[in-house]
């Protein structure tokens, strides 16, 4: 392309809020647009002008995490980074609640037995029977290929903190369990005034495998939330600094349309410096190591004698009342409420105690 000296950028007024794609100068110029939509099995991705929107869409489940779930997101992720279109991206979960945790009606009742996935798997460390394997309470444990399991969730999700360009966490309902561990890689979140956030498995069976509480909350409030496995509700979150906005839950779409549209406005360069100067800080504080520590003891606390006992709790009883007999004697249990009693997110998710 040569230069057009009649009718450069400065012809026009704020040509720096132009879309990367526009102008006769773009590196775009006569490119076609990359494609703006997919459904996987475990969310939605759609292109809705500079924003991403990707929507976990397992609403009968509590939005709950399987296998599926950090591959899709990463994959969700790449795409809309790559896009020129795309300045933000937002997550967000169809139904009751933003992410409820791990199924575990996959992997704690049915001691991680075979599904079906979108990738294939058989014969690898992801292999389901092998993992099966790996979570028998009369077997020997390899620690190791737990965590080639446990890291490629946790690196799914982190997807959120490392992507270029801005992604905010919008969350109604609940991010419980698992849930934080994807919201607490987001770069902004938003939440619900009556929204919860907790790690209900310290009590028995889990260690928050991304790492990210302290670096989000500070170290006393991290400790205070996972010595009791207590939940937080979105007005504390916002308080405590997980959260930049905690509306009331009828306002929640548009204060997040409106942060994201005043995201969206800013040039894609601009915001790409800013995340990178800014994450140089947050890696320095050692975000990685505390992801890969907290990975390994979470494979640690699912084999424990403790661990042990709540896995064939589950097994035996349910995982629900494995939950219920956990978490009454905090005060917090309350039956969860699904479309299909069989779904069996990590958190019980319906429970209503926390720190407020």
């Amino acid at each position: 392309m040569s230069p057009d000296f009649e009718n450069h950028s400065g012809t026009r007024p704020a040509a720096w809020r132009d879309d990367l794609t526009g102008g006769d100068e773009s590196l775009f110029v006569d490119r076609p647009e990359p494609e703006g939509a997919f459904t996987g099995r475990t969310l939605t991705y759609e292109v809705t002008g500079r924003i991403a929107r990707i929507t976990f869409n397992r609403p009968e489940q509590g939005n709950a995490i399987t296998a599926d779930t950090p591959i899709e997101l990463a994959s969700a992720v790449e795409r809309a980074d790559l896009d020129p279109r795309v300045h933000v991206i937002v997550v967000s979960g169809r139904g009751k609640g933003f992410c409820g945790g791990y199924d575990l009606s996959i992997f704690a009742e049915n001691s991680f037995g075979p599904t079906e996935g979108a990738a294939p798997v058989e014969g690898t460390v992801l292999d389901p029977v092998v993992q099966a394997r790996n979570h028998n309470p009369w077997a020997n444990w390899d620690p190791m290929v737990d965590y080639q399991m446990m890291s490629r969730f946790n690196r799914g999700f982190a997807s959120l903190l490392y992507a270029n360009k801005p992604t905010v966490a919008k969350v109604h309902g609940f991010a419980i369990a698992g849930g934080t561990d994807i919201a607490l890689f987001a770069d902004q979140i938003i939440c619900a005034e009556d929204a919860r956030f907790g790690y209900p498995p310290t009590r028995t069976w889990g260690i928050p495998a991304a790492g990210m509480w302290a670096h989000r909350v500070g170290d006393q409030r991290a400790k205070r939330l996972l010595f009791t496995g207590d939940s937080l509700s979105g007005k504390q979150a916002a308080e405590w600094g997980l959260a930049i906005e905690a509306p009331p839950a009828d306002e929640l779409d548009e204060r997040t349309e409106d942060l994201l549209q005043r995201i969206s406005q800013m040039p894609i360069n601009q915001l790409i410096m800013a995340k990178l100067a800014l994450n140089s800080a947050l890696i320095n504080q050692g975000v990685a190591n505390s992801g890969m520590v907290s990975t390994v003891f979470d494979g640690i606390s699912r084999h424990t004698r403790e661990g042990y006992a709540f896995q064939l709790r589950s097994m035996t009883a349910g995982f629900r009342q494995a939950v219920r007999e956990r978490d009454e004697p905090f005060g917090d249990w309350k039956r969860a409420q699904f479309e299909k009693p069989s779904a069996a997110p990590e958190s019980g998710v319906g429970q209503s105690g926390g720190v407020d």
